[in-house]
C-alpha cells in the first residue's frame, strides 16, 4: 500500500508538472519560439512539481481511511528504562528547566516515572549561562515532587559536532544504562502519558527504531508567531497523516520530539565529518534527516504515529529569527547534496534528500522565473509578422483563457489542501478547538491571506541563503532566541533593507518593461518594499479576545496539564530571587531525601 501511495504521488505531481508546461508553451509561445521562453517553461514545471508534491502529502493525509492505532505493551510488563535528553546551548536554563520540572510531575502521575531518567546535556559556551545552570540544576532538584536522584546534567567542553555529537556522547558514556531515549529540544513540553506511551509501542515493537511525533507549537505571543502556531495545529494533522502514509517504515525524524531505541541507534547511527570545510563539508547540520536514513538502512522501522498527542514545542516569534533559523536548516538540507549517492541507502531515503534539498531550492527556482518572466522582452527579438515568402502574414495569438487556466491550477495547488482541510473538519467536527467553524474558517482566509503576503519576503531570504551556501558562506549553528520579542523598525530596516531594493527594481521594471504584467506583480513587489513594516508589526504582541480571539488552537482553549504545571512552576520561579546560597538549596534537596546537584558530571 505504501509503494502504490508513494506511485500515485509521483505520478500525480510529474502528471501537475508536464501540464503546466504545455499550458505554459502554449501561453509563452503564443508569440514567437524564443529560448526564454523554455528557460521559463523549465523553471514553471519544476516550481508546479514541487507545489504539486507538497499538495500530495496533503491529500493523502485528508483522504486517508481512519486511523489504526499500533500495538504497544502492557504497562505492567515496562521493565526497560528510559533516559530523556535536553540538549541545551546557551538557553535561559529558568525557562528550559522550569519544562523539566513539569514533565517530570507528569511522568511520575504515571505511576512508571521510576523507569525515566531527565539529562540535561549541556553545550553552552557561555561561564555566566553554564553558572545559570548549576543554580537551577539545584532548584530543579530542590522542587516539591520532583526526583532529585533522577536528574542529570553534564557539561562538555568542547561542543563538536553540535546537539548530534552532545547526544553521541552521552551514548558512549552512559547509554548502556537504558533500552529507549527520548530526544527533546530545549523547548520541547511533552504528556507524561505520551512519554508512557511511546516506551510501549518500542516495547512491543522490537524491529522499531525510531517513532516521531508530531510537536504542536504552543505559546505564541506575536501575530506572526500566532499564525504560525495556528497552521501547524490545523493543518499538520493532515499533512502528519499523509507523511505516515507515503513514507510508510521510511518515516521521518525531525530531531526531536521523538523516541529512538538506543542500540539502533548506537549501531547505525554515528555521523562522520564530511570531507572538506563548511558549508558543505564538516559536520552534518541536518543530521536528523540522515539518522533517520541510517536506521533505514539497517533494516530498523522509523515511523511516525499521528495520532500521538501531548507532544509541543515553542517557535520563533519574529520574522528575523525564523530567518536566522531558516538559515541553519538550508545549509544542513544542501548539505545532504553529498548523501544522496551514499552507499546502501534505500531509494526512498534518497529521495527523501532530494524533497530536503527541493524545499530550499524552489526559492531560487520561482525567483529566477520571475527574472526571467520580466527581463524577457530584452531577449526577444522584433516579431515577424510573415516568416514565409509570398504566405499570409502570422499574427501572434493572446491565449487569456489557457494563461488564466495555468494560474488558477497555481493557486489551486496552494490553497486547495487548506480548504480541503477546513472541509473535512467541518464534516467531522474537528473545528470545535478551534473556535466553531465560522472561526476556523476566517482564520484559515486570514492564513491564507497573511502566507501571501509573507512569501515575497520568505522567498527573497531563502534565496539568499541558497546563493550564501552555494557561494562557500557557513551560518554555522547559531544559538536559539526563543524569547525574541518586537523587531523594532530600525532592525527591521537592517535585516531588509536590501528586500525593499529588490523591490523598487522589481516595481519599476515590471512598470517599464513589462507593463502588460505590471499588476500581476504587484502582489510580489508591494510586501518587498514595505518588508520592515511586515517584519515590526507582525512581531508585536497579539491581543486575544477569550476564546473568540482569531488563531485559536485547541491548546488554548482546554490547555493540558502539562502546560498548566509549567506555567505555574516559572511563574514561582520568576518570583524568585535569581540566587540563593547553595548551602540553603543543598540542605533543602537533602531534606527531600536527594542527593547535592552534580556540578560536573553524571551522578552515576
Amino acid at each position: 500500500m505504501t509503494a502504490t501511495r508513494r506511485l500515485l504521488s509521483v505520478l500525480f505531481s510529474l502528471v501537475v508538472a508536464g501540464m503546466a508546461a504545455v499550458l505554459a508553451a502554449n501561453v509563452l509561445l503564443a508569440d514567437g519560439t524564443q529560448w526564454v521562453d523554455f528557460v521559463r517553461i523549465g523553471l514553471l514545471s519544476l516550481s508546479a512539481a514541487w507545489l504539486a508534491w507538497g499538495a500530495t502529502i496533503a491529500l493523502n493525509g485528508i483522504l486517508s481511511l481512519p486511523y489504526r492505532k499500533p500495538a504497544q505493551a502492557d504497562p505492567q510488563e515496562l521493565t526497560e528504562r528510559t533516559a530523556v535528553l535536553i540538549p541545551v546551548y546557551n538557553e535561559d536554563p529558568r525557562d528550559t528547566f522550569s519544562r523539566i520540572a513539569a514533565m517530570m510531575l507528569g511522568i511520575d502521575r504515571t505511576g512508571k516515572g521510576d523507569l525515566f531518567d531527565f539529562v540535561i546535556l549541556s553545550d553552552t559556551t557561555r561561564d555566566e549561562i553554564a553558572e545559570r545552570e548549576h543554580y537551577w540544576l539545584a532548584r530543579l532538584r530542590a522542587e516539591p515532587g520532583i526526583r532529585a536522584d533522577q536528574v542529570f546534567y553534564r557539561r562538555r567542553e568542547q561542543n563538536t559536532g553540535k546537539k548530534a555529537g552532545n547526544i553521541a556522547d552521552f551514548i558512549r558514556t552512559s547509554g548502556a544504562r537504558y533500552e529507549f531515549m527520548i530526544i527533546l529540544d530545549a523547548d520541547s513540553l511533552m504528556v507524561g502519558e505520551t512519554m508512557l506511551t511511546m516506551a510501549l509501542r518500542m516495547k512491543a515493537s522490537p524491529r522499531l527504531g525510531l517513532l516521531q511525533t508530531l510537536p504542536k507549537i504552543i505559546a505564541a505571543r506575536s501575530w506572526f508567531g500566532r499564525a504560525v502556531q495556528f497552521a501547524a495545529s490545523y493543518y499538520s494533522p493532515a499533512f502528519a497523516r499523509g507523511v505516515a502514509e507515503t513514507q510508510g517504515h521510511e518515516g521521518p525524524f525531525w530531531g526531536h520530539n521523538a523516541i529512538v531505541r538506543t542500540v539502533a541507534f548506537a549501531e547505525s547511527c554515528g555521523l562522520p565529518a564530511l570531507s572538506g570545510k563548511p558549508p558543505f563539508g564538516g559536520h552534518i547540520l541536518s543530521h536528523d534527516y540522515v539518522e533517520a536514513a541510517l536506521l533505514a538502512r539497517a533494516g530498523w522501522i522509523v515511523r511516525l504515529d499521528p495520532d500521538l498527542e501531548g507532544s509541543f514545542e515553542e517557535g520563533p516569534e519574529n520574522i528575523v529569527d525564523y530567518a536566522k533559523r531558516d538559515r541553519r536548516w538550508c545549509q544542513g538540507n544542501l548539505q545532504h547534496g553529498r548523501l544522496v549517492a551514499a552507499p546502501g541507502l534505500k531509494p526512498w531515503s534518497r529521495f527523501v534528500f532530494v524533497q530536503g534539498i527541493m524545499a530550499y531550492v524552489s526559492s531560487p527556482i520561482w525567483a529566477l522565473f520571475l527574472l526571467a518572466t520580466v527581463l524577457a522582452p530584452f531577449f526577444i527579438g522584433e516579431p515577424n509578422y510573415f516568416p514565409e515568402p509570398a504566405r499570409p502574414p502570422v499574427f501572434p495569438q493572446v491565449e487569456h483563457v489557457q494563461a488564466l487556466v495555468l494560474l488558477t491550477g497555481v493557486l489551486g495547488i496552494l490553497i486547495g489542501p487548506k480548504l480541503l482541510i477546513v472541509l473535512r473538519n467541518i464534516l467531522t467536527r474537528g473545528n470545535r478547538g478551534f473556535g466553531g467553524d465560522l472561526t476556523a474558517f476566517a482564520a484559515v482566509v486570514t492564513e491564507i491571506a497573511w502566507s501571501s503576503i509573507l512569501a515575497p519576503l520568505m522567498l527573497m531570504y531563502q534565496t539568499r541563503s541558497v546563493l550564501q551556501v552555494l557561494l562557500g558562506a557557513d551560518g554555522g549553528w547559531p544559538a536559539s532566541n526563543r524569547k525574541g520579542g518586537t523587531v523594532g523598525l530600525r532592525e527591521a530596516w537592517d535585516a531588509s533593507w536590501w528586500i525593499v531594493v529588490t523591490g523598487v527594481i522589481l516595481f519599476a521594471l515590471g512598470w517599464w518593461i513589462v507593463p502588460d504584467l505590471f499588476f500581476w506583480l504587484m502582489p510580489v513587489a508591494i510586501p518587498m518594499i514595505i518588508s520592515p513594516l511586515i517584519i515590526h508589526f507582525s512581531s508585536r504582541p497579539f491581543l486575544l479576545r477569550n476564546d473568540e480571539a482569531l488563531f485559536t488552537t485547541p491548546q488554548e482553549q482546554q490547555p493540558e496539564t502539562v502546560i498548566l504545571a509549567r506555567a505555574g512552576i516559572l511563574a514561582r520561579w520568576e518570583e524568585e530571587p535569581e540566587f540563593v546560597p547553595q548551602d540553603e538549596l543543598s540542605q533543602l534537596i537533602l531534606r527531600k531525601g536527594g542527593t547535592q546537584p552534580a556540578q560536573q558530571a553524571f551522578a552515576r
